[in-house]
């Protein structure tokens, strides 16, 4: 019986994690076939104090959790720093070309919205606000 519980809280926590694409063109061809914006965003995971809190705060929450699944394809494009986190050097490179397209001021984070071809629709950097709010300026 505790095994069972287990093992549904494991996929109960499963279930509920963010479905983060690493691929721009795996994100631009789920986007077309659904008819969905993309949400680029470009992290520094390891270091960058807003991208944590932007992850924690409002990415991790079962609220944004919940309504990205059904209107978004959540594209990461990461830049940790730390030896124990750093990305195969073709994952580097294809984040490196990402960031000349999208990201060419370095900002940290920066959350841009594509839509299903890859056009900016919109920029956003850390907001203080709650994970709706963050929705309700991803969608204005």
């Amino acid at each position: 019986m505790k095994n069972m519980f287990y093992l549904l809280l494991l996929i109960s926590c499963t279930s509920l994690a963010q479905e983060w694409k690493t691929d721009f063109d795996e994100a631009i061809s789920i986007a077309q076939s659904k008819n969905q914006n993309i949400i680029l965003v470009f992290s520094g995971s390891d270091w960058c104090a807003p991208c944590i809190k932007l992850d924690h705060d409002i990415f991790s929450t079962k609220a944004f959790q919940d309504y990205s699944k059904e209107h978004f394809v959540m594209l990461k494009v990461d830049f940790p720093r730390r030896k124990k986190n750093i990305l195969s050097k073709a994952q580097t490179a294809h984040n490196n070309l990402l960031a000349e397209t999208y990201n060419k001021k370095g900002y940290f984070p920066l959350v841009v919205v594509l839509d299903e071809n890859g056009k900016v629709l919109k920029e956003l950097g850390y907001k203080k606000t709650t994970p709706q709010g963050f929705i309700d300026l991803l969608n204005n």
